[in-house]
């Protein structure tokens, strides 16, 4: 008998997470069939996707305002179809603004919810704990410090580890990347990572190109890559560099972002997920992030972030590893120096890169398989009941 499994992944990141888990879980349940909203390495594991994912795919206060009637419409369609056709278990992958309310309405008709990947209610806006406990049966956490916090406040909590810290081999991809890349062990290579959503590119491109062309005036045979997850977020960049930096030269990537990371000898990334993903790869970055300036202004003013840092990679390295350069400072005249400086101190990219590779040791813990085998566990209990 097939084990139907409701899962939605909303953007890039949460697809690299749901590729990992949906392979688990295909060991764990050989008669698993998953069913939702699915990116395309999603899809190379067997699941069926029942809308685009990029339909999903937004962030940022005032940016989902402008696309709020749709989400709620893509909304209204997932309920109605796991309300006809009820999985045993239905699994939210981060985007909590619009899976928490998915799942509570489906908790609601008596469906198990999984939540993988902790709402940063650790980081800002805290009361969001309530509205977890509401929605979610099993919490998998990604990241060590979150088990402990959820579990305070009446949440079924378990840290699993980071899959991509599985994923992602310990030994160094450099040489090999940059021979997939065509270029020299001696090159001088920054990867530019300016988000896998349209309104971060659209926000990141120029800053990163105009900081790109500052370096380039100033220290030459600099090579540039730039992997974009999807066309129409390439087009947005040609679209840019054709308006503001129109001789630069850069190798522009469909996809291999990890290729791109790896063949770096520096990387200026937007904030999220890519610079976890750096991290991993043990690659010296830069992080830039611009978020609508009312946004902003908004979460400024309501003093909702608690953590002191923006990035993930320095919130586990417990230090600012990573220069940040968030809303006026994500300007080229102060990103330029700080990433030609990094690239010119050898011994500090040798430190940072042992660092990274000391926190990609603590989160190898087999997340995917033990995020699976606590799903298989949650079915288990539901059926005795």
């Amino acid at each position: 008998m097939t084990t139907r499994l409701g899962i939605v992944a909303n953007e890039a990141s949460g697809d690299l997470l749901g590729a990992a888990l949906a392979a688990a879980l295909r060991e764990a349940l050989p008669d698993a069939e998953l069913v939702g909203v699915a990116g395309p390495r999603m899809q190379a594991q067997g699941c069926v996707t029942l809308m685009p994912q990029e339909r999903l795919s937004v962030m940022g206060l005032v940016e989902v305002l402008s696309v709020l009637p749709d989400l709620l419409r893509a909304r209204a369609e997932l309920i109605a179809h796991f309300t006809a056709t009820p999985p045993a278990a239905f699994i939210g992958i981060d985007a909590p603004d619009f899976n928490l309310g998915l799942e509570r309405r489906l908790r609601g008709r008596g469906i198990p919810t999984v939540h993988l990947v902790s709402p940063t209610v650790w980081a800002w806006r805290r009361g969001r704990v309530r509205a977890i406990r509401r929605a979610v049966d099993l919490m998998l956490c990604i990241f060590p410090f979150e088990e402990a916090f959820l579990r305070a406040h009446g949440v079924d909590a378990h840290y699993i580890g980071h899959p991509l810290a599985d994923e992602i081999p310990q030994q160094d991809q450099g040489a090999r990347a940059r021979a997939e890349l065509g270029i020299g062990a001696a090159d001088n290579v920054v990867a530019l990572l300016p988000g896998s959503r349209r309104s971060e590119v659209s926000r990141l491109a120029a800053p990163m190109l105009e900081t790109a062309l500052w370096c380039r005036a100033r220290k030459a045979g600099l090579r540039f890559v730039v992997p974009m997850v999807s066309a129409g977020l390439r087009d947005l960049l040609e679209t840019e560099r054709a308006r503001l930096a129109p001789d630069l030269d850069m190798q522009v990537l469909a996809g291999g972002s990890r290729t791109a990371i790896a063949a770096a000898d520096v990387v200026l990334t937007a904030s999220g997920t890519a610079t976890l993903e750096t991290l991993l790869l043990r690659r010296p970055m830069l992080v830039a992030y611009r978020l609508h300036a009312f946004t902003y202004a908004l979460v400024k003013a309501l003093r909702l972030i608690k953590v002191p840092y923006a990035a993930m990679a320095n919130l586990l390295a417990g230090e600012a590893l990573a220069p940040e350069f968030l809303q006026g400072r994500c300007r080229a005249e102060l990103m330029g120096p700080a990433l030609l400086a990094m690239l010119e101190d050898a011994p500090r990219r040798e430190l940072i890169r042992r660092r990274y590779a000391q926190i990609h040791a603590d989160l190898r813990r087999d997340a995917a398989r033990t995020g699976a085998a606590r799903i298989a566990e949650l079915l288990t209990a539901r059926e005795a009941i």
